[in-house]
């Protein structure tokens, strides 16, 4: 790739491009197509074809719900004379968890991403729940997922990791890799082309740092050892950025989460667990709950050992939090816009008049 990338590098599609109104296109010195690269509390850093710059983010933007503003990912459009953002354009993905410090607020994690990169490791950081969290969260964006089993070289035994990861959903690709290999980084490469996003997702010490490095070919990410106690990585990325790779493709590296709270994703949630979907809905209530009401296919295959009990129960606990959560959402959505509209209409009010 060339020191100066294009906007095709930087990942900008027919989408995107659709989007600009027509004056936009005639004069394209009015709003300058950017990406968001990073965010800081200070503002965006941006990229352009020309290079980069970090702007402010407007107060206007802070009065509209999480979702509408703009995040790592994120195409945008700049407005050179004022030197601030005056559009966030349509996304094609995004991914975003339940706020660990807000309650009932979304956190955005990143947006037009193509490929998820499931990063979990072969130790006893694996955990095949956790996994399914994070499928749920991809398929619900429209993401493609691979899974990715890292440190296989401190395992006895890789392919029994893999083995139970395949039983989390038919047709899932799952990856072994030595991060520190290069070699074994092949698989992963195949899935990263010119224009296309990739980001990486996992809990913290699953070895995302050192498969950030390996696949840019520099110390992109500090990285750290694993703790001898209990086999656990230590946390080391600290903020969501994006990464031209240089064989072309964008890295979207993303801080490990202990914590992955899911909301508006009841489509991730059954395409996850769509063998529980199609019994569940064979069975003779509609309302049934699979527990021992008489008619349930869901008890029945559990009884034949054609599903596993485990599953079931992560079906459920993943149902109820998307409910809940989705709930919680709508209603501070709601809060939020009555608030936005009260201040609408305040700044509206004649400065002599009083209530």
């Amino acid at each position: 790739m060339t020191d100066q990338p294009t906007l095709r590098d930087l990942g900008w599609s027919p989408l995107f491009q659709q989007q600009l109104t027509l004056a936009e296109l005639e004069n394209p010195e009015l709003n300058q197509p950017a990406r968001v690269f990073a965010v800081h509390r200070s503002g965006l850093l941006l990229r352009f074809e020309s290079g980069e710059m970090e702007v402010p983010l407007g107060g206007r933007w802070f009065q509209l719900p999480v979702e509408e503003r703009p995040t790592v990912g994120d195409w945008v459009l700049l407005d050179p004379a004022s030197g601030t953002i005056a559009r966030l354009l349509e996304r094609h993905s995004l991914l975003k968890r339940m706020s660990v410090s807000k309650v009932g607020d979304l956190q955005l994690i990143a947006a037009n991403v193509d490929v998820m990169f499931l990063v979990s490791s072969c130790n006893d950081e694996f955990n095949p729940s956790r996994i399914s969290r994070y499928l749920s969260l991809a398929l619900d964006a429209g993401i493609t997922p691979v899974v990715v089993l890292t440190k296989i070289d401190l395992a006895e035994d890789p392919e029994d990791f893999r083995q139970q990861t395949l039983l989390l959903k038919r047709d899932l690709v799952v990856e072994l890799v030595n991060a520190l290999a290069p070699e074994s980084l092949d698989a992963l490469r195949a899935w990263i082309r010119p224009g296309q996003t990739i980001t990486l997702l996992g809990s913290s010490g699953v070895g995302k740092s050192t498969l950030v490095n390996s696949l840019m070919g520099d110390s992109v990410q500090m990285t750290k050892g694993i703790r001898e106690d209990d086999a656990k990585g230590r946390h080391t990325t600290t903020h969501r950025s994006l990464h031209l790779l240089p064989g072309g493709g964008l890295l979207l590296d993303n801080p490990g989460m202990r914590e992955l709270g899911i909301a508006d994703a009841e489509a991730g949630v059954a395409s996850v667990f769509d063998d529980v979907e199609i019994l569940a809905g064979s069975c003779r209530f509609s309302d049934c709950e699979h527990n021992s009401e008489p008619g349930c296919q869901v008890r029945a295959a559990i009884e034949r050992g054609e599903l596993d009990e485990q599953r079931l129960t992560s079906y459920r606990k993943l149902k109820r939090e998307e409910t809940y959560n989705s709930e919680t959402v709508a209603e501070r959505h709601s809060r939020v816009r009555q608030f936005s509209k009260m201040v609408r209409q305040h700044a509206k009010k004649p400065k002599n008049q009083t209530d």
